[in-house]
């Protein structure tokens, strides 16, 4: 029987009124405290067994959390929040605390993670001691935890990917600075019956108990810890070598080649991300290009066994062999170049005794005999070349370039600029093609500054660009049309903050496609093409331009994010200027369920379905603002808005 004192056994009986089933049941279902083995649970018809492995504690409250695991036969109706409670004692503990799960770095709800409490309130009982009472987040990300005792709480959330109900370094985490005591809280309702003619009969009174805290917040981060290690090696062709990391690293690795002995000092040319732990070596020396294996001696930073960061050096061996369907290919094609030069020397040995016998060819073999003689563009090597955006680009684009290989020089005169004025073409005098960035050496931009409503002609001559292989580039000339400020909107917001922060314009997938910083408590972004976006802020705290996490073991929490809780279709020629207040509505309300990825099943189809059949011009105004209040204590800040409810 639920709620039960002086349990004995081992197993755990409950009926229903109806077949059930056990839906997800690893997934959903928790215990607490947590058991060493994991109990056997199944069910039968209109049973469902607990059957526990382990002795159970004595003088202990358990409590089987089900969430919304428990489902009936027929319609697969859910019994949603369903738990088990009893105790080993005399006594059954009843207090509760409850609230809701977010991650910290977008504000998605953290379905079916664990959320925990320690008594224990020193730092290091999370990351050394399980957790005491626990329970799951449902698919809105809201929890509560069950059955307390009295007493002082510290309040933890976990993805606890290896079950062992405590902080792993690679884990994502959340967790309170403040200490919480879960007390209840007694209040009053009346309900009124009526008589058939609508007067009032009788008035009931009911008394409730509250249980608090019932609104407490957490925002999930991960530390972005990573160990430093080599992940992989390869090498993918025989001019380039490729080094994955498992962590970003402040410089690339040292390498001092080993073989071949004979080598040029300048033997790559770098390819790499911002973080340094991916890295492509385009090799310029021929002799290593030709090696069957090259080998290098590569000096970098390794995790040791005691978490730190050591100097190592490793000797790492690049082999390469061709594929199998590169070689078929390059055979095909010296089978074809060998039978184009034995036809063309038969038709010049016929052309020679047919001029001997003051004869001539036909037609047909002196066309074939220029045809034969004439270069196939496909056998000559060249460097590909190609416009990053062709045809219409936007005012404040550049003209980005990329090359399939490293750049060894390029003739700027041979690189021409012209506007379109009229009918005529007017040359512009504009900066060298420069590399966009020094981390990829296969991207370049021409600096200008582009006009409004304007058409641009880029002409590249031929061989104007030569790659480190020696390689040139075929002619280019390409137009270039720019749009019109009339087919651009504008956006201007005054927002409630006016410390560091900055604001990202998100389309759909929450792809960030512009950011703009925040100052003296407004922002503006400009130009922005026609479509639907979304907004989100963040608080730049250390005004790096970016979302930093969060890092327990200094007691430190991630930066806020907030966002604006309506999308904003934005048309051409139309600029909008709007307040907003960020805490104004609740923070698990701000995302727009449109670019809400984890969403209750039930709710998933109903925004679906309004998707599919709402026409666009009749939906709600975008800019209209929430009813919901927020106090703007980010990690106490629902109990107003729940408590209006």
């Amino acid at each position: 029987m639920a709620n039960s004192v002086n349990f004995k056994g081992n197993k755990v009986e409950i009926t229903f009124d109806e077949i059930i089933n056990l839906k997800d049941q690893q997934k959903k279902v928790i215990i607490s405290p947590a058991p060493k083995t994991q109990p056997q649970i199944r069910t039968v018809g209109k049973k469902l067994t607990i059957e526990f492995r382990d002795e159970l504690e004595e003088n202990t409250t358990y409590v089987i959390d089900f969430s919304n695991a428990i489902e009936d036969n027929n319609e697969s109706n859910q019994l949603d929040g369903y738990t088990f409670a009893f105790s080993t004692g005399d006594e059954i503990d009843t207090l509760a605390v409850s609230g809701i799960v977010l991650r910290a770095c977008d504000l998605e709800p953290m379905q079916h993670v664990i959320v925990g409490l320690h008594s224990n309130l020193d730092d290091t009982a999370f990351t050394n001691v399980p957790l005491e009472r626990v329970s799951r987040t449902n698919d809105r990300g809201k929890f509560t935890i069950r059955n307390l005792k009295p007493g002082n709480y510290h309040v933890f959330a976990l993805s606890d990917v290896d079950g062992d109900y405590r902080m792993a370094r690679t884990e994502d985490i959340a967790f309170l600075d403040d200490i919480i005591v879960p007390t209840t809280s007694e209040y009053t309702s009346q309900d009124t019956v009526f008589t058939f003619d609508h007067r009032v009969d009788t008035v009931m009174t009911g008394t409730h108990t509250l249980y608090l805290p019932n609104d407490l917040l957490l925002c999930m981060f991960n530390e972005g810890y990573r160990s430093h290690y080599i992940r992989q090696t390869s090498r993918p062709a025989d001019n380039k070598l490729y080094m994955l990391f498992g962590a970003p690293n402040e410089t690339p690795p040292q390498l001092e080649v080993l073989h071949p002995a004979q080598h040029a000092a300048d033997w790559y040319r770098l390819q790499r991300n911002m973080e340094n732990d991916s890295l492509f070596y385009w090799i310029t020396d021929s002799a290593m290009i030709k090696a069957d294996t090259i080998t290098v001696a590569m000096t970098y930073l390794r995790t040791d066994t005691a978490d730190n960061l050591e100097q190592v050096t490793d000797t790492i061996h690049f082999g390469y062999r061709k594929p199998n369907s590169q070689i078929k290919e390059e055979e095909k094609k010296a089978k074809e170049r060998e039978s184009r030069a034995k036809r063309l020397t038969q038709l010049l040995e016929k052309q020679e005794k047919a001029a001997a016998q003051d004869k001539g060819l036909s037609e047909d073999e002196l066309e074939e005999i220029k045809e034969l003689q004439r270069v196939d563009p496909n056998e000559v090597p060249k460097l590909n070349m190609e416009l990053a955006k062709n045809g219409t680009i936007d005012v404040g684009d550049s003209i980005i370039l990329k090359f399939d290989a490293p750049i060894a020089s390029i003739d700027q005169n041979k690189i021409h600029l012209e506007i379109k004025r009229d009918t005529l073409w007017i040359p512009i005098q504009s900066n060298a093609l420069r590399q966009v960035d020094d981390c990829n050496p296969m991207r370049y931009w021409l600096p200008f500054s582009t006009l409004p409503d304007s058409t641009y002609r880029l002409t590249i001559d031929s061989a104007a660009v030569t790659s480190v292989y020696g390689l040139h580039n075929d002619a280019l000339k390409k137009e270039l049309k720019v749009r019109g400020l009339e087919e651009y909107a504008n956006v201007y917001f005054k927002v409630n903050y006016t410390g560091k922060a900055f604001v990202e314009l998100l389309a759909s997938g929450e792809k960030v496609v512009r950011t703009a910083t925040v100052r003296n408590g407004a922002f503006e972004l400009l130009n922005v093409p026609p479509s639907t976006y979304y907004l989100r802020l963040i608080i730049d705290n250390n005004g790096n331009g970016k979302w930093d996490t969060g890092n327990y073991l200094n007691h430190l929490q991630p930066e806020e994010v907030y966002y604006y809780p309506k999308k904003m279709r934005l048309r051409a020629n139309w600029d909008i200027d709007e307040n907003w207040n960020i805490y104004q509505t609740a923070l698990d309300l701000q995302k727009p369920e449109e670019i809400k990825r984890n969403k209750p099943e039930e709710v998933k189809n109903k925004v679906e379905k309004k998707e599919k059949n709402k026409d666009e011009e009749e939906e709600e105004d975008e800019f209209s603002t929430g009813v919901n209040t927020y106090t703007g204590d980010k990690y106490n800040d629902t109990k107003n808005r729940r408590r209006q409810r």
